[in-house]
C-alpha cells in the first residue's frame, strides 16, 4: 500500500456512515490536542531532571515553561493570519509537522539555550492548531451541535492532564527527560497520519485573506470574549499553579498521593469539558457566566476545605469540573462574533488562555510571597473571576442592545 493510499481520506459511502466519520475525524483532531497538552505540562513534571541534564538551577529551568507560553501567544495570531487562504486540513498537517519538529529539537538539544529555542518553537503552532481544529470540528456537524463537537476535539488536551502528563513524567524520571519529548514527537507523527486519513478537507471561506482575518480585531465582542479568557481563566491558573504545595503544606496530603489528587483534577476537567459542550449548544452566554460563577464559588469553598485532606481533594475535583465548563462556550462564542475571521479568533482563544496562565501564576505567586498563605491564590483567583463575570455581563448587554 502506498503512502497516498494510506493517508487518503476515507471515501463517502453512505449517509449512515456519517456519524462514524465525524467521530474518527474528531478523534484525529483530539489526538493532536493530546500531544500538545502533554508537551505543555510535562515540562513541569520533569523540571528537576531537565535542570540536572542541562546544568542549570531549577528556577532557571522553569523559564522553559514561560518561553513555551510566549511561543503560544506569538504564534497563534501570526500563523492564523499568514495561513488565512490555505485549506484547513493542510494547515493542521503543517502545524503538527512543525510541532513535531520542535519536540524532536527539544529531545536533541545539547544545552539550555538550544532547549529554550526549541521550546519556543514548539509553542508557536499550539494556539493556531486548536483554532483551526475548532473551526474544522464545528464544520463537521449541524450548527446546533457545534459546541459539543468543539468540546470533543478539546478532550485531547484534558485527557493529556489526566493520562499523558503523569505517564510521560514517570517515563522521564525512569528513562531521562529527553524521552518525554521523543514520546510527544511520536504522538505528533501519529496525528499527521490520522488527520490526513480521517479529517475531510475544509476550504477557507471565499475571499479569505490576512486582511479579512485581522478584521476580527475591529469587533468589540471579540475583545470582550478574549478578556473573559485571559482574566477569567487567570483565576483557574492562579489555583492550579500552586495546587501541589497547597495540598501538601495546608491540607497535609502525603506527597505520594499528590498524583492521585491531580488525576482527580484532570478527571474533573474532562467531565467539565463534555458537560460544557452540551450546555453551550443551548445556552452560550449563560454557560459562560454560569460556569465562571460556579468556579468562583468553588475557589471560595477551597479556602475553607483546604485545611483537611478529604474535603480538599473533593474540592479539587470540583475545581477541575467547574473551571472548564465554559471553555467550549468561549471557543464557539469567539467563532460566532468574529464573522468571517473565525480562524484568527479561534486561535486567539488559546493565546488568551496562555495570557491567563501567566497572569494567574504571577498573581498567585505575589500573594503567597506577601505572606497571605497558600490558600490566598484561590481568593485572588476569585477576584479575577468576578472581573470575568462583569465582562460577560457587558458582552450580553451589547448583544441585547444590538437586537433592540
Amino acid at each position: 500500500m502506498s503512502l497516498d493510499q494510506l493517508t487518503a481520506p476515507a471515501p463517502v459511502r453512505a449517509d449512515r456512515h456519517r456519524p462514524v466519520r465525524v467521530r474518527v475525524s474528531l478523534f484525529a483532531l483530539a489526538l493532536g490536542g493530546f500531544g500538545i497538552g502533554t508537551t505543555e505540562f510535562v515540562t513541569m513534571g520533569v523540571l528537576p531532571e531537565i535542570a540536572g541534564g542541562v546544568g542549570v538551577s531549577i528556577p532557571r529551568a522553569g523559564q522553559l515553561v514561560s518561553v513555551y507560553a510566549l511561543g503560544v501567544v506569538v504564534g497563534a495570531p501570526l500563523v492564523a493570519v499568514l495561513g488565512a487562504r490555505l485549506p484547513r486540513r493542510t494547515m493542521l498537517v503543517a502545524l503538527m509537522a512543525f510541532f513535531t519538529a520542535g519536540n524532536l529539537a527539544s529531545a536533541l538539544a545539547p544545552g539550555f539555550h538550544t532547549l529554550m529555542a526549541a521550546r519556543f518553537a514548539s509553542g508557536l503552532p499550539h494556539g493556531a492548531y486548536f483554532g483551526m481544529a475548532s473551526v474544522v470540528a464545528a464544520s463537521l456537524v449541524p450548527v446546533e451541535r457545534r459546541a459539543r463537537a468543539v468540546s470533543m476535539m478539546m478532550l485531547g488536551l484534558m485527557v493529556a492532564t489526566l493520562v499523558g502528563v503523569p505517564l510521560s513524567t514517570v517515563l522521564g524520571q525512569q528513562l531521562g527527560w529527553r524521552s518525554t519529548y521523543w514520546t510527544v514527537a511520536v504522538i505528533g507523527c501519529l496525528t499527521i497520519v490520522a488527520v490526513l486519513r480521517w479529517v475531510p478537507q475544509v476550504h477557507a471561506l471565499p475571499g479569505a485573506s490576512p486582511r479579512q482575518e485581522l478584521g476580527a480585531l475591529r469587533r468589540p465582542q471579540v475583545w470582550l470574549s478574549l478578556l473573559v479568557g485571559a482574566i477569567g481563566f487567570g483565576g483557574f491558573f492562579a489555583v492550579y499553579s500552586y495546587i501541589t504545595p497547597t495540598l501538601t503544606e495546608v491540607s497535609g496530603l502525603a506527597k505520594a498521593a499528590v498524583p492521585i489528587a491531580l488525576a482527580l483534577f484532570g478527571l474533573g476537567m474532562t467531565l467539565g469539558t463534555i458537560v460544557g459542550g452540551r450546555l453551550a449548544d443551548r445556552w452560550m452566554l449563560r454557560t459562560m457566566g454560569g460556569g465562571l460563577a460556579s468556579f468562583l464559588a468553588m475557589m471560595l469553598l477551597f479556602t475553607l476545605t483546604a485545611h483537611a485532606v478529604v474535603p480538599a481533594v473533593a474540592t479539587v475535583f470540583l475545581l477541575g469540573f467547574t473551571g472548564t465548563v465554559m471553555n467550549p462556550a468561549l471557543a464557539t462564542r469567539l467563532m460566532d462574533v468574529a464573522g468571517e475571521a473565525q480562524s484568527l479568533a479561534a486561535s486567539l482563544n488559546h493565546a488568551a488562555l496562555n495570557v491567563g496562565n501567566a497572569l494567574g501564576a504571577w498573581i498567585g505567586g505575589v500573594v503567597i510571597a506577601a505572606g497571605f498563605g497558600y490558600t490566598s491564590p484561590a481568593l485572588a483567583g476569585a477576584g479575577l473571576a468576578v472581573i470575568g463575570l462583569i465582562v460577560i455581563g457587558a458582552s450580553g448587554w451589547l448583544d441585547r442592545s444590538r437586537r433592540r
